[in-house]
């Protein structure tokens, strides 16, 4: 069994339950917004991550600390949920847990996440371009953008929903027009 469905296998359970206790307070979304905030805090800081994975850190330590990152910030339920995760020694799979609840949510609303890689930064009005394209290819009511830039793209962009690839940059076209010269030489 790899990682990924490990992960999935432990992180599904906990993400539904968090979805409903916040269902039950009325507040899906504003854990969903939540939610958001302790990941970007999680990719933000290594060390943070590192230290609620150490197997060396006490428990203890590990509650303080989630009770010092998440004072203020989070709701009371969603800090419980924290410190029940390091009861039960799930802590290390904080993070695909509110990856799965950010599914969850987007599936409930019936929102997409569209991984967008370009070449350069975009504006604001090529991320709306963009979010209107994947609403009018998907059907779905919002687009989420995670956006990230690889000059290595020379030009264009790339733009991965689910399991649907589009290519449009100019690195993937030179590298089509190489493969068609090497099959017709």
């Amino acid at each position: 069994m790899n990682d990924t469905t490990l992960n999935s296998e432990i992180a599904a359970p906990y993400a539904k339950a968090l979805m409903s206790v916040a269902a039950d307070n009325n507040a899906i979304d504003q854990v969903g917004v939540e939610v958001a905030d302790l990941l970007e805090v999680l990719d933000s800081s290594k060390e943070l991550t590192g230290f609620l994975m150490s197997p060396l850190m006490s428990a203890d330590a590990k509650k303080g600390v989630l009770r010092q990152v998440s004072e203020g910030k989070v709701s009371g339920f969603l800090l419980s949920f924290l410190l029940l995760l390091v009861d039960r020694s799930r802590v290390a799979f904080l993070k695909p847990i509110l990856q799965q609840y950010q599914a969850l949510l987007r599936e409930r609303n019936n929102t997409v996440l569209a991984d967008v890689t370009a070449a350069v930064e975009l504006s604001d009005d090529q991320q709306n371009a963009i979010r209107d394209r994947v609403k009018a290819m998907t059907g779905a009511n919002s687009v989420e953008l995670s956006v990230t830039v690889d000059p290595s793209l020379i030009g264009g962009l790339i733009i991965k929903v689910g399991s649907q690839v589009i290519d449009a940059s100019l690195r993937g076209q030179l590298r089509r027009i190489g493969m068609q010269l090497a099959t017709s030489a």
